[in-house]
């Protein structure tokens, strides 16, 4: 749940959806064809990623008819639920003596697809936003890229 979080800025209730049919591991990719936006996306997924999601599949995950993702370990091995995510997240963060909570790592997507000169219309559709001035408020200003822009300086 936190690399997905960390590296595709997804939602918690985007991350409670996920259906083992929405994993593509030869392609390093995943489908969430359901989020807040209705706009489904396809998202290219880390080698990291992809590493935790089989490890957790493998060793963590309960046998279970179920086809999402995410289980709870406890019998009946139903689906997480949004709340549910959030909070694990939120307490690996804790745990990691990282403050704040699992939107956080959704602005931290946001800022770094920004430094990875992503634009900011691909960031939108990527964050699942209808607007860009949703998008805009997950992107800080970024001093040092805008006077290596601007100025041409090298800080």
């Amino acid at each position: 749940m936190l690399h997905l979080a960390c590296f595709t800025g997804m939602r918690p209730g985007e991350i409670s959806r996920i259906s083992l049919d929405d994993i593509y591991f030869s392609r390093q990719q995943i489908m969430l064809p359901r989020r807040k936006s209705a706009n489904p996306i396809s998202i290219p997924l880390p080698d990291t990623a992809i590493k935790a999601i089989g490890d957790y599949i493998m060793e963590t995950r309960p046998e279970a008819e179920q086809r999402k993702l995410f289980l709870k370990l406890r019998a009946p091995y139903d689906p997480v639920n949004a709340l549910s995510v959030g909070q694990c997240i939120t307490a690996l963060m804790r745990k990691a003596g990282v403050p704040g909570t699992t939107y956080w790592l959704r602005h931290t997507y946001a800022q770094n697809l920004l430094e990875s000169d992503v634009s900011i219309f691909n960031i939108k559709e990527m964050m699942g936003h209808d607007r860009i001035q949703t998008t805009s408020r997950y992107l800080r200003i970024h001093i040092k890229m805008m006077r290596e822009i601007l100025f041409d300086e090298t800080i």
